[in-house]
């Protein structure tokens, strides 16, 4: 009986290795605090910014303009308007607009109707580049930024050279360049990078393209990361990104449910407008 007994629980032991082994060999599984974190905060402001460098993020995720008088500033929307920011006007287009002009909206006055934890906090100016930047000594963690450049749009944005010229300008002024992904939607504004600064990560922004993600990147700039809408995942189509050398970060996933999918397919990094939450889970599930 005692044999028996014994007997079990060295198999039990032994049994429970490749458990063990499996669960060490999971790769950490990186948050990317989506405009900051925009179900606590308002989106891609200084609090959002703030709040989430405060929950941990390896990285911010935030959306780049630029003003009529060429200042950088984080909004992901070419056009002001309710309930993102209120101003004098119900909408204005942010390059037809000085930087003292887009100072007039306030960003964070209103509440989110999408995100009910969201917490107003009124008198929230739309940040500069130069803001969000400076928050950079405050923390070890990367910067996200996305250029929004539309080629069917030519009037919201400057072309997508001097756009880059314009990002570069700035990351090298804080001496960003080891901490920085420029990720777009516009391909065009990847390939101008790779030329100009061939170090800094690109990342391919996809939503509906079905290709595997080695060929959408090839296209941008040869991207190191796709960034694909999260439906768009799958462990067949991952295993095939990193058998090329890619990262797969997608967005924007807020649900537990889509966590587990995720990391049942090995991304490398998850956007989320929730990043708190989701590195619970995430420390929960032993892959941070």
């Amino acid at each position: 009986m005692v044999r028996t007994l014994l007997h079990c629980v060295i198999l039990a032991f032994f049994g429970a290795i490749p458990l063990l082994s499996q669960a060490a060999s999971q790769p950490r599984i990186l948050v990317h605090g989506h405009r900051g974190a925009r179900a606590r905060r308002p989106e891609n402001t200084i609090p959002a910014f703030q709040y989430a460098i405060g929950q941990g993020v390896d990285a911010l995720e935030m959306d780049m303009a630029v003003t009529k008088d060429n200042v950088i500033v984080i909004s992901h929307d070419p056009i002001l308007h309710p309930p993102v920011c209120s101003g004098p006007k119900e909408s204005s287009v942010i390059h037809e607009l000085t930087l003292a002009e887009v100072r007039q909206w306030d960003c964070g006055k209103v509440q989110n109707p999408r995100f009910p934890t969201q917490m107003a906090i009124p008198g929230t100016r739309m940040p500069t580049l130069d803001d969000v930047f400076q928050l950079a000594p405050t923390g070890k963690f990367d910067y996200n930024i996305e250029t929004k450049s539309f080629a069917d749009k030519p009037e919201y944005t400057p072309i997508p050279e001097e756009f880059v010229k314009l990002v570069l300008a700035k990351i090298r002024k804080y001496k960003l360049d080891q901490r920085i992904i420029l990720q777009s939607f516009d391909f065009r504004t990847l390939v101008a990078m790779r030329r100009l600064a061939p170090k800094i990560r690109l990342s391919a922004l996809t939503e509906k393209d079905p290709r595997d993600f080695a060929a959408i990147t090839a296209e941008a700039g040869k991207a190191e990361i796709v960034s694909p809408e999260f439906h768009l995942v799958t462990p067949a189509k991952v295993a095939a990104a990193h058998a090329a050398g890619l990262q797969v970060v997608p967005w924007t996933a807020d649900t537990p449910e889509d966590w587990e999918m995720l990391i049942q397919a090995k991304v490398d990094a998850i956007i989320s407008d929730d990043p708190a939450e989701l590195i619970a889970y995430l420390k929960k599930r032993g892959v941070r």
